[in-house]
C-alpha cells in the first residue's frame, strides 16, 4: 500500500472493509482470509494475490504438560 500510496482508512472505503480488519490483514494477525476479500483488495489494489501474500511455514511446537505433585 506504501507502493501506491494509498491509506488504510482510504482502502477501507473503496473496498467496504473495515479499518481494523484491513488493519489486522496487514499486520499479520489474521489466520485466514476470504477469497472473496482477497479479491475485492487485489483489484482495488490493481495487483495480483503474490503481491500481497507470502508463504511461511508453520512449525509445530510440542507442548509441555507440568504436573504438579501433591
Amino acid at each position: 500500500m506504501a507502493d501506491r500510496k494509498i491509506s488504510l482508512n482510504h482502502l477501507s472505503k473503496k473496498v467496504g472493509i473495515t479499518t481494523i480488519n484491513l488493519s489486522k490483514l496487514k499486520n499479520e494477525r489474521v489466520s485466514a482470509v476470504r477469497f472473496s476479500m482477497l479479491d475485492t483488495i487485489c483489484k482495488a489494489l490493481d495487483c495480483q494475490p503474490a503481491n500481497l501474500l507470502a508463504y511461511q511455514k508453520i512449525i509445530k511446537q510440542k507442548l509441555l504438560t507440568i504436573k504438579s505433585e501433591c
